[in-house]
């Protein structure tokens, strides 16, 4: 998760052009110790070189590979310009994220970053909002955490303390992101709520940072539901801890079941479906596919990331790829956010899926474009 502070984010700021907006992002970077002078130079350069323009307002200036040498802490400098700055062919930049990262860390950062910033709302709050705390809860990807997952489930803890349970449950959440300090501090000096069944609940209108339900048991059936929530999106689950045999369950669940009552059916359903269309066979759904390997020694950063885009441009057929090595989902390859999310370093196999007119000359010219290095 980024480490965002109002130390490398300022909100309100203006630029009469994008090189403006450069330097007051290199000033950011070296004020904050993440590079030494003169990187401001590579930051320039690299813009000359391909824009650094992702989409939906957002612009992320980097250095280049003579300027590495100058990075002494990887980091961000975040810059919010609600009037927007304008970035070329067309394009208006209202959040710049400058970017230094010693070796191919840059590629971590940018996929955290795009993948967060591929939902337009959260992009249209971060241009407008002056709430820094929200900013950067935002940008950070707090509130895009799941509500559930395995990690905030502990099971057989070896207590009948309902207080031992609470910091348990407490700790996951802040250690997560779903909650600060402030919460675990009051969760823990206020007693939970019986609902009967051996189960549970407390919560604190303190220190919330995204929705999240964590959930303590004990070999006996003894169990805490602990909620952070900065909003009423869980309401439907907490409804359910109104029915006896739903509570019974619980105390008795292992996690994968836990989970399942608590996302209840429709999410079952989702990934059901998901099963079936992958199930499906290429005569049925029309597809051409092809995997290649990624040759380029620093991964596809920005610049190559365009190259890949603007190939894949040309052809009139809907394509989508998947980076096979992070088992991440099919995406767009016409959206340079999306390929720059995917986090691809060198030596990760690309899984493209096309459908329409062109989509085996589509295929073969993608193929040709990464054997020729994508322009590197």
């Amino acid at each position: 998760m980024l480490n965002l502070s109002s130390q490398n984010v300022r909100l309100n700021v203006s630029a009469s052009d994008k090189h403006q907006a450069i330097r007051l992002v290199a000033e950011g970077l070296v004020a904050n110790g993440n590079v030494a002078a003169g990187y401001e130079t590579g930051m320039l350069a690299r813009e000359t070189q391909t824009s650094t323009f992702l989409g939906n307002g957002i612009a992320i200036p980097h250095g280049t590979l003579d300027t590495r040498h100058l990075v002494q802490n990887t980091g961000v400098q975040v810059l919010q310009f609600p009037n927007g700055v304008e970035w070329g062919e067309g394009n208006t930049a209202y959040v710049v994220i400058g970017i230094a990262a010693k070796s191919d860390e840059h590629l971590d950062l940018l996929r955290q970053l795009t993948a967060i910033l591929g939902d337009e709302q959260v992009v249209e709050t971060l241009a407008k909002t002056q709430d820094l705390d929200q900013f950067i809860t935002l940008l950070s990807g707090k509130s895009q955490l799941p509500p559930l997952s395995q990690d905030l489930i502990s099971l057989n803890i070896q207590s009948d303390s309902l207080l031992t349970l609470s910091a348990i449950n407490a700790a996951a959440l802040q250690e997560k992101g779903y909650a600060n300090q402030t919460f675990v501090s009051d969760v823990i000096s206020h007693a939970p709520l019986s609902l009967g069944n051996n189960l549970y609940v407390i919560d604190s209108a303190k220190g919330n940072l995204a929705n999240g339900i964590a959930v303590a048991r004990n070999p006996q059936g003894k169990t805490l539901i602990t909620v952070a929530a900065t909003d009423n999106s869980l309401q439907p689950q907490l409804a359910k801890l109104t029915k006896t045999a739903f509570r019974q369950q619980l105390t008795i669940a292992p996690t994968e079941k836990i989970l399942t009552l608590l996302q209840g059916e429709a999410a079952a359903q989702a990934v059901s479906s998901e099963q079936h269309f992958a199930n499906a066979s290429p005569e049925v759904t029309g597809e051409f596919e092809a995997t290649f390997t990624i040759k380029n020694e620093h991964g596809l950063h920005a610049r190559p990331s365009a190259v890949l885009v603007n190939e894949v441009k040309k052809y009139n057929a809907t394509i989508q790829v998947q980076n096979v090595d992070r088992e991440s989902p099919l995406v767009s390859a016409k959206s340079l956010m999306k390929i720059v999310a995917l986090g691809v370093q060198k030596g990760h196999r690309l899984r493209f899926v096309a459908t329409g007119e062109q989509a085996q000359q589509a295929l073969d010219g993608i193929g040709a474009a990464i054997a020729n290095g994508l322009g590197e």
